[in-house]
């Protein structure tokens, strides 16, 4: 946690001059030091809490309900959760999902019937947190004893049961940008160069940024490391120079320092998914081993697996979505271990799948064509006709059943007339899905392309 009086229990603060020598000899990260305290000094989600947005007028007015920060990894959660702590000038009690249960989260609630105001509750990856776990809270939340600040990297929609959802407003933490980075970057680089007395120059940032992936405590963790070892590489009193390859061959090494909070967990994740989309099952069943072996939530991983069953195999395969899908119930009702075989066939045949991401492409395409063009009118011969006036109107006219037609079709035109001929859908280049193409060219002709 980070060092700050004001978020530690009474007489904490004192208890750790006392033990001055013991702290001096603890290291303190790079993202604990220069974490900052209130919103001005904050980096990102200017969504939330730029100047006028929702969730800093409520900080300012002192209204803050409970809460979901929902967003990836090293973006801010817990630091939105501590300044909010900090402006509301109230107790402050943090549990994490992993290793706290029930009865820590009873205690907190008795501790904050005592208190004159509701202590704020900072629950780190609530996703954690089981069915029984969660209800524990609901009490203390609907009647105000405590305000809820969850932190997660799911979606709260599977991961938070519904009543206590209900009782929380969701807020969407958004990946770190460059612009960012950079300012994080400028932050921490003064901040190294006073640990180590010499100038600190980051000549090339593209390593660092593209290993952080956008988490902030992941390019302080490589920042602090490379920024380390460099120095006792380089001369007293010359500049450390932080370059690309400097910093890749660093990180590479020296993983597991680098990998300080246990954000492997998204790395094999990550592995994971890749290795299914590349056909590799060897990989798949690798990584999907490394985190059965590591106790992952077996939902979360046959969560993923069904997602990739219809982003990246489709229509080349409609069978691995219901594969998939029945893989989800099954390890629903049966756990850990013998959900592990489970997932191991399905991890097994969604690499050996067919691929397609023709639908994933055709969807996004569309949500595009949407923001672009607006609510376009629906050709009046496909609008419905419930009523005597929408009829007189042509609701409907001119409508052709497909199925009084050879081979069930019949061409109309079913776009608005603004982007009639517009294609979304392009086939992949597979069996199925060149069926697919085959079978509208000869219904379309040369409308769409196919």
């Amino acid at each position: 946690m980070f060092f700050n009086p004001g978020l530690l229990p009474k007489g904490y603060f004192w208890l750790c001059i006392h033990t001055s020598i013991i702290m001096q000899t603890t290291h303190i990260p790079l993202a604990e030091r220069i974490r900052p305290t209130d919103l001005d000094h904050y980096i990102g989600q200017e969504h939330l809490v730029g100047d006028g947005a929702i969730l800093r007028q409520a900080i300012e007015q002192g209204r803050i309900p409970s809460m979901i920060l929902w967003g990836p990894p090293g973006v801010g959660k817990t630091t939105l959760a501590f300044i909010i702590s900090k402006k509301l000038k109230r107790n402050f009690y943090t549990l994490s999902a992993i290793s706290s249960g029930v009865k820590d989260v009873r205690e907190v609630i008795e501790k904050a019937r005592m208190l004159p105001l509701p202590p704020l509750l900072f629950i780190d990856e609530i996703h954690r947190f089981s069915k029984s776990q969660q209800d524990s809270l609901l009490g203390a939340v609907e009647k105000g004893l405590v305000t809820l600040v969850g932190a997660t990297t799911e979606n709260p929609s599977f991961e938070v049961i519904a009543p206590l959802l209900s009782r929380c407003q969701v807020y969407v933490l958004k990946p770190l940008e460059d612009h960012h980075l950079d300012a994080l970057t400028t932050i921490a680089i003064k901040e190294l160069e006073r640990d180590y007395t010499r100038k600190v120059i980051v000549e090339e940032k593209d390593a660092l940024y593209r290993i952080s992936g956008g988490d902030g405590r992941k390019l302080l963790n490589a920042l602090e490391l490379v920024t380390d070892i460099l120095s006792q590489k380089t001369a007293p009193n010359m500049p450390v120079r932080i370059t690309n390859a400097s910093a890749q061959q660093i990180i590479q090494n020296n993983l597991a320092k680098y990998d300080k909070s246990g954000e492997m967990h998204y790395d094999l994740i990550s592995a994971f998914i890749k290795s299914m989309r590349g056909s590799d099952p060897n990989a798949a069943v690798y990584y999907l081993a490394r985190m059965v072996d590591a106790g992952e939530d077996p939902l979360f991983l046959a969560r993923r697996m069904l997602i990739l069953a219809s982003e990246d195999i489709g229509n080349a395969n409609p069978n691995a979505l219901l594969l998939a899908n029945a893989c989800f119930d099954a390890v629903n009702k049966i756990g850990w271990p013998e959900s592990r075989i489970i997932l191991s066939q399905t991890a097994i045949y969604l690499a050996c799948s067919a691929k397609s991401n023709a639908s994933y492409m055709a969807i996004e395409d569309a949500l595009g064509l949407v923001k672009k063009t607006g609510d376009l009118s629906v050709p009046l011969h496909l609008r419905n006709a419930p009523t005597r006036l929408m009829k007189d109107l042509n609701y409907g006219a001119d409508y052709q059943y497909a199925h009084q037609y050879d081979g069930n079709f019949v061409e109309l035109e079913f776009l608005p007339e603004e982007i009639r001929g517009t294609r979304l859908f392009v086939p992949g280049e597979n069996p199925r899905e060149a069926e697919q193409r085959l079978s509208l060219r000869n219904k379309w002709k040369e409308k769409y392309g196919y």
